[in-house]
């Protein structure tokens, strides 16, 4: 069975039967019962983007489908949580580093994996602390030169990312001493 919200059957606010019925533009679940609309809306993910010098910490993939590729650390944002504040504690988790979070430097849709849709956000971010190691979800962490990212990459969207740094957003990260 599917946990993806499109395949549900009943409400998850009452139990009642779901239906397809047109809202808008746009066909959409409802409750028969209670008639709460079951909205489909992606995840949110933070990521941070460190930099030392001419290069960017990226982290391997430890487990799951993209076991071995590498990403720019990240994680999801827990409901009530902060985004910057879920950015920072994500970065954390992944890399045993504390960082302040600064601007946002991208913010890109996900559909990479259709069950799992969310929108990135990356932030610049500035170390002020921690030891590095890889933890959580990662196996290595690692520094690469900006002009050549690790690979294979686990998402298609770090790879936007890379590209926006290398066209200079990498000069809008404050240079982490470590």
């Amino acid at each position: 069975m599917s946990c993806n919200s499109v395949d549900f059957h009943f409400c998850p606010c009452c139990g009642g039967r779901l239906e397809t019925q047109r809202r808008g533009d746009r066909d959409r679940l409802a409750c028969r019962e209670c008639h709460r609309v079951l909205y489909v809306n992606p995840a949110v993910g933070v990521a941070v983007v460190v930099r030392r010098g001419d290069a960017i910490l990226w982290g391997q993939r430890a487990g799951g489908p993209y076991e071995g590729a590498w990403c720019i650390p990240c994680g999801y944002v827990e409901w009530g949580e902060e985004v910057r504040a879920a950015a920072a504690r994500e970065f954390l988790e992944e890399t045993g580093l504390v960082v302040e979070v600064g601007p946002v430097l991208a913010v890109h849709s996900n559909f990479h994996d259709p069950e799992r849709l969310t929108v990135g956000i990356w932030f610049a971010g500035l170390v002020t602390g921690g030891v590095l190691q890889a933890g959580d979800d990662l196996a290595a962490v690692e520094f690469f030169p900006v002009a050549a990212e690790p690979s294979p990459l686990a998402f298609p969207t770090d790879s936007l990312v890379a590209a926006e740094l290398r066209e200079g957003k990498a000069g809008l990260i404050p240079d982490s001493v470590l």
